[in-house]
């Protein structure tokens, strides 16, 4: 199943799903479901760590004490399943292949498949 999941009022989210066609894709706001534990695998799986699934920009994590902040691929595991808002977004599932982010190569990626 293609997945995407996004902030419905993020505005970098909202920019990069206007320049996909979507009906083919479940739309999944994390605002409303976090990500789930299997999906999360998968995604690790493949980009090697959930260091790389974390978004480290997070206003979240510039609050933490630097006691708090992870420093292990488990404490990423862990603070991505507990909020939302550390899951680097956009995060997809296509046709079994995994993108996270809003870098240019990802999101070119995106457009490439999904494109409209």
């Amino acid at each position: 199943m293609n997945k995407i999941y996004h902030l419905s009022t993020c505005d970098t989210c909202r920019k990069i799903l206007s320049l996909l066609k979507t009906d083919q894709v479940t739309l999944i706001n994390l605002r409303e479901q976090n990500i789930s534990k299997e999906d999360l695998e998968l995604m690790k799986n493949q980009l090697g760590s959930y260091e790389a699934l974390f978004n480290k920009r997070a206003q979240k994590l510039k609050l933490m004490s630097d006691d708090e902040k992870p420093t292990k691929d488990i404490d990423f595991k862990k603070l991505i399943l507990s909020e939302y808002t550390f899951l680097k977004r956009p995060a997809a599932i296509i046709e079994g292949k995994v993108y996270a982010g809003n870098d240019k190569t990802t999101v070119e990626k995106l457009v490439a498949i999904l494109g409209k």
